[in-house]
C-alpha cells in the first residue's frame, strides 16, 4: 500500500444526488477546472468520476452529479488543469536519486556551476555542509557538471579537483551519466595510471605525458566508480530507489522507467514497493549484455506493488554532448584532442547488438536501445532488419532511445520496421547551442530530436527526460517539444516543432503504448487507472513560449495524491531526503551509482575482488 496524503480541497457545495445504483456511486469527483482529456473522441470535459482507482465517467458536472453519493468526495480542482499522470518514455529512476543527494554541479537553470571556480567551491561548500557524512564516508561526489555550459569550455581536470582535496577520493558526474572526472587520490585507488591501456568500450584522457587527466569516458568511468564506491553498502541503494521514485512523482509522472537497470536494482524496488515507498509505478529495462537470465526469467506485463520488467535495454554508443556517440561522419568542431575525423565510438560490436536484438525478437521480449548517433542508428536498423527476417514481427514494440543525430531515411527506415521512437526534445535547451557551434554544425542541428519528420510520417513518438541526465521535469520537456529554444533562445530547427496537443501525447498516450499499457493509462477515458497530474494551467491556453513556467502541482496515483506542490519550494529544488540525518547509511547510498549502472564487465572482476 503506498503511503498517500490527501490534501485537496472538497467544494464547500453539495452536488444532488439522483437515483443510482450503489455501483454506479463514485468515490471521487474532481470538477472546477479545465480537464484535458489526451482523448481525441472526447478531448475535453468538466468532470471526472473514479470509483475503486479507476475512471467511472467523464463527461459533463451536470451528468456526474448522478454518480454522487453519501460517501463521495467532491473535489474542487480550483482552475487548476487536470490531465493524465505522464508517463515516462526514457529514464533511470533509480539512479536519478543521484541528483537529490549529491552536490548540485549544474549549471543554470537547474544548479548554479558556470566555472571551474563556482565547480570547486560548490563541492567545498558540500563537504563542509556535509562534513561528518564525508568524514566517515571517505568520499567526495557531486553530479551534473557540463563542459558546454562551464566559461572555460573544457572538463574539469585531476588538478582542478585536487584543489578541494587531495586526501579524499573526489569523482564528479558529467550531466551525460557517460563521462566522469576523478582526482589524483581516486586515480590512485582505481590504479589507473600513464601505462593503464583504454578498457573496451572507454577512454582514460591523458595529459601530454601520457598519465590520465581525470577524465574518463564511459566504460573507463564506470569502471572507476566499482574501488571507490564498493564499499558503500545497499541500505542506500534502497534510499536511492525511494529519491528517484519521490522526484519522478514532483514532476507529475505515476509511471516512471528504471532504463539500463539491474537485477539488484529491480529488487530493491520490489522491496521499497512492497514497504509503501514507491508512489508511482516503475518498469525496469535491465541491460541486456549484464542480465540476460534474470529478464528471461522476471518480464512479465503485471505489476507487482508497482514494479515490473519490461524488456530489456541495450546501449550501443554514448553521449552526443560529449562526443562519445557514434557518428556517420566527422564531429563537426569537437573541443577537446581528437583526432582529424573523428567520429566518435560504439561501446559494443555489431555481433553483441545482433545477438541481443536476435535474441529479444526470438523470445518475444522487447528492447530498448540506446542509439544516439547516425552509425549507431546504422547499427540498430541492420540488427533489427536481420531480427525480422529471421523471426518475424513477434510484436515486441522495440524502442529506440534518444536518437540526437538521425538521417531523414533513418526515420523511413525505422517506421518500415515498426519501431518506436524515444526521442529527447530537451537537447534543444541544454545542448542545442553546443549542437550547433561543435558536435553537428548550424545546419545538421536544426535537426537534432526530429520530431516534425517523425510527425510528417504519421508516427508516435515518446519525448523523455532520461534523468538523471536532467530533471525529470515535464513542463521542461513540454516547452522544448513545442519551441524548441536554446539556452541563448535560438530555435533550433523551426520544422521539426510539433503543436502542445501533440507535445502532450509525447508525454503520456504515446509512451503509454510504448509500455503495453495504453489500455490503463495514458488518457482519461472510462475504466482506466485514476492517474492524475494537475498543472498550474491549461498548456493549451497559455502562450507557448510560457510553458515552461507551468508548474506541476498535484500528482495523483490510483486516486490518491502522492505529491502535492510546496510553495516555499522553487521549481526544480531538491528536498533534502530523511536518512540524511545518518552518515553512515547517507553515504552508503553512492554505492547506488555503481549498481545503477548494470556494469560488471569481465574486465572488472578484478579489480571488484579487491573491495568486495
Amino acid at each position: 500500500m503506498r503511503i498517500v496524503h490527501r490534501f485537496m480541497t472538497l467544494t464547500s457545495f453539495a452536488l444532488s444526488a439522483g437515483a443510482v445504483s450503489a455501483q454506479d456511486i463514485a468515490d471521487s469527483i474532481y470538477m472546477g477546472g479545465p480537464i484535458l482529456t489526451i482523448n481525441d473522441e472526447q478531448p475535453n470535459a468538466e468532470a471526472v468520476a473514479v470509483k475503486d482507482g479507476r475512471v467511472l465517467a467523464v463527461g459533463s458536472l451536470a451528468d456526474l452529479m448522478e454518480h454522487q453519493g453519501d460517501s463521495t468526495e467532491v473535489f474542487d480542482l480550483e482552475g487548476r488543469a487536470m490531465l493524465p499522470g505522464f508517463v515516462d518514455s526514457h529514464g533511470h529512476v533509480v539512479f536519478g536519486g543521484l541528483q537529490a543527494l549529491s552536490a548540485n554541479l549544474l549549471a543554470p537553470p537547474d544548479g548554479e556551476v558556470t566555472d571551474i571556480a563556482s565547480l570547486q567551491q560548490t563541492l567545498r561548500d558540500w563537504v563542509e555542509e556535509n562534513s561528518e557524512v564525508v568524514e566517515k564516508a571517505g568520499v567526495i561526489i557531486g553530479f551534473g557538471y557540463d563542459n558546454a555550459q562551464l566559461a572555460e569550455v573544457r572538463h574539469p581536470t585531476r588538478e582542478d579537483l585536487d584543489a578541494v582535496s587531495e586526501d579524499l577520493p573526489i569523482i564528479i558526474v558529467h550531466q551525460s551519466g557517460h563521462i566522469g572526472v576523478a582526482n589524483s587520490k581516486a586515480l590512485e585507488i582505481v590504479g589507473f595510471d600513464a601505462s593503464s591501456p583504454d578498457p573496451a568500450g572507454g577512454v582514460i584522457q591523458r595529459a601530454s605525458d601520457g598519465s590520465p587527466n581525470g577524465v574518463l569516458e564511459e566504460y573507463a568511468f564506470f569502471g572507476a566508480l566499482v574501488p571507490i564506491l564498493a564499499q558503500l553498502g545497499p541500505e542506500a541503494f534502497a534510499e536511492f530507489a525511494v529519491a528517484g521514485a519521490e522526484l519522478w512523482a514532483s514532476f507529475g509522472y505515476t509511471t516512471g522507467q528504471d532504463g539500463r537497470s539491474s537485477g539488484e536494482a529491480v529488487e530493491t524496488l520490489k522491496a521499497m514497493a512492497k514497504e509503501g515507498r514507491i508512489p508511482i509505478d516503475v518498469v525496469a529495462f535491465p541491460d541486456v549484455l549484464e542480465a540476460q537470465d534474470y529478464i528471461g526469467a522476471n518480464v512479465s506485463q503485471d505489476y507487482e506493488d508497482g514494479i515490473r520488467v519490461g524488456g530489456c535495454k541495450l546501449t550501443i554508443d554514448g553521449s552526443p554532448q560529449g562526443f562519445t556517440a557514434l557518428r556517420d561522419r566527422p564531429y563537426y568542431n569537437p573541443v577537446g584532442d581528437y583526432p582529424a575525423g573523428y567520429k566518435g565510438y560504439a561501446a559494443v560490436t555489431m555481433e553483441q547488438v545482433q545477438d541481443a536484438v536476435d535474441w529479444c525478437f526470438e523470445n518475444g521480449i522487447q528492447i530498448l536501445t540506446h542509439s544516439n548517433g547516425e552509425g549507431a542508428s546504422d547499427m540498430l536498423i541492420a540488427a533489427i532488419g536481420s531480427a525480422q527476417e529471421k523471426y518475424g514481427d513477434p510484436g515486441n514494440r522495440p524502442v529506440m532511445v534518444h536518437g540526437q543525430f538521425m538521417r531523414e531515411d533513418q526515420v523511413d527506415a525505422y517506421k518500415r520496421l515498426g519501431v518506436f521512437l524515444s526521442v529527447f526534445p530537451m537537447h534543444t535547451f541544454y545542448w542545442g547551442d553546443w549542437h550547433r557551434d561543435h558536435t553537428v554544425g548550424p545546419v545538421n542541428a536544426d535537426n537534432i530530436s526530429p520530431t516534425g519528420w517523425i510527425v510528417e510520417r504519421g508516427m508516435m513518438f515518446g519525448s523523455h527526460h532520461d534523468a538523471p541526465v536532467a530533471f525529470p521535469d515535464s513542463m521542461r520537456i513540454l516547452d522544448a517539444t513545442v519551441t524548441r529554444r536554446t539556452r541563448s533562445g535560438d530555435i533550433l530547427g523551426p520544422q521539426q516543432r510539433v503543436d502542445v496537443m501533440t507535445a502532450l501525447k509525447a508525454l503520456t498516450i504515446w509512451p503509454a503504448w510504448q509500455h503495453f499499457e495504453e489500455d490503463d493509462k495514458g488518457s482519461i477515458e472510462v475504466g482506466k487507472i485514476a492517474d492524475f497530474v494537475l498543472l498550474s494551467d491549461d498548456p493549451t491556453a497559455v502562450d507557448p513560449e510560457t510553458l515552461d513556467e507551468l508548474q506541476v502541482m498535484v500528482t495523483i496515483k490510483d486516486n490518491e495524491v502522492i505529491y502535492e506542490a510546496d510553495d516555499s519550494i522553487k521549481k526544480g529544488e531538491m528536498r533534502s531526503s530523511p536518512f540524511m540525518s545518518d552518515p553512515v547509511t547517507a553515504h552508503r547510498f553512492l554505492h547506488a551509482m555503481y549498481q545503477a549502472t548494470g556494469v560488471e564487465k569481465p574486465w572488472l572482476q578484478g579489480l571488484t575482488a579487491r573491495f568486495r
